[in-house]
């Protein structure tokens, strides 16, 4: 390795996290890189670079912070062949590998390539002219006192489904456990490649999500009695689609890779971040 990417949670104090990653790299010779209004926050000797800059010119890129974060850097390190190294700072992060006190040990196993990567699934949508690229998930939303989101689902140009929601959400694995889940939608390995569409607080005639193949083209039609609607990527209101306005969503496997040291599992990961339990009613032995 020969240098590093730090990507900063925007309010959480990270000081000591990057005194951490500095002092490792001192006696290694390996430069630290880090966004330039962000290390202006924690007074620290990393190299100032754009946000363009960070991903082409890191060998790994290190999240400090939670899931946000990481998604960010995610996005900076898009297409590019620096893997994603997630920090916790503060809550339980559920795409991050580590806490800071195991940081320094972390770094050095991936400095001696002993680690593996989970290639992640982004999708780009179109809309308005332009592309936003998401790697939890596309949502059109109603907006409050402007109707419900009525939406068509349509595969390779043909209707398949259509919802009255509150919401329409085409998620990646990686998002199934973000607001796919919380309207109801499957947990869904990161190893396996598909597109989640899950409607939320439904109150059309079919309720159910589907899963769609990343081969596969999905558009989003907005119907004539549907209200404006707000389009959120990753949870940011990225722009507003009106009736007779569509968005094109694309998948895009393998545009992010994350690093995982083998310390938990996808499964445990998911179990205790999303407190799932076991029905009473069902003996464990």
């Amino acid at each position: 390795m020969h240098s590093a990417g730090l990507v900063l949670h925007p309010r959480r104090d990270a000081k000591a996290a990057v005194d951490a990653v500095l002092d490792w790299a001192a006696g290694r010779g390996i430069e630290i890189l880090g966004i330039d209004d962000e290390i202006a926050r924690v007074d620290c000797s990393a190299t100032a670079v754009q946000p363009a800059e960070l991903g082409k010119r890191s060998d790994l890129v290190v999240s400090l912070g939670g899931d946000g974060t990481m998604l960010r850097a995610m996005r900076l390190a898009d297409g590019q062949h620096a893997p994603v190294l997630g920090v916790n700072l503060g809550k339980l992060g559920f795409l991050a590998e580590v806490d800071v006190p195991d940081l320094p040990l972390a770094l050095s196993a991936i400095d001696r390539e002993e680690f593996t990567v989970e290639p992640r699934l982004a999708v780009d949508a179109r809309f308005g002219g332009r592309i936003e690229t998401a790697f939890n998930d596309v949502a059109v939303v109603r907006v409050p006192g402007d109707g419900s989101a009525v939406v068509a689902v349509l595969v390779n140009g043909e209707q398949f489904v259509s919802y009255a929601a509150d919401a329409v959400v085409v998620a990646t694995p990686t998002g199934s456990t973000a607001y796919s889940f919380s309207a109801g939608g499957p947990i869904t390995s990161p190893a396996v490649e598909a597109l989640l569409v899950t409607p939320a607080a439904p109150h059309s005639a079919y309720s159910r999500g589907v899963v769609l193949s990343v081969q596969d083209t999905v558009t989003l039609e907005v119907l004539p009695s549907s209200g404006r609607l707000a389009v959120e990527v990753d949870g940011q209101v990225a722009g507003y689609v009106g009736p007779g306005e569509t968005i094109d969503v694309h998948a895009r496997p393998n545009a992010a890779r994350v690093v995982r040291l083998g310390m938990t599992t996808f499964y445990q990961r998911a179990r205790r971040k999303l407190r799932l339990t076991d029905s009473a009613e069902i003996p464990l032995s």
